[in-house]
């Protein structure tokens, strides 16, 4: 893709594109049965959003993902981050 689109992205958010792409690869190969990937998965993106969650919060997240397996509901857990 065209570099400027990157850099209108990375202005945007704040996160530069190699987190987004070591993110994307992480999400890509993980076992969301591995309650200790998914958890490192979790603490990452709540690192490069810059939003602090609690362990209680992140346990609920963790055990969401875990217990649906192989799907990823993202917008389950955008409103359980809100």
């Amino acid at each position: 893709m065209h570099r400027g689109f990157f850099n209108s992205i990375e202005q945007k958010t704040g996160v530069s594109m190699e987190e987004i792409f070591a993110l994307a690869n992480a999400i890509q190969h993980a076992d969301f049965t591995n309650e200790k990937q998914v958890r490192k998965i979790v603490r990452r993106v709540s690192k490069i959003s810059k939003r602090q969650i609690t362990q209680e919060l992140e346990d609920k997240i963790v055990q969401s993902i875990i217990q649906d397996g192989d799907s990823l509901d993202f917008d389950k857990i955008t409103k359980m981050m809100k």
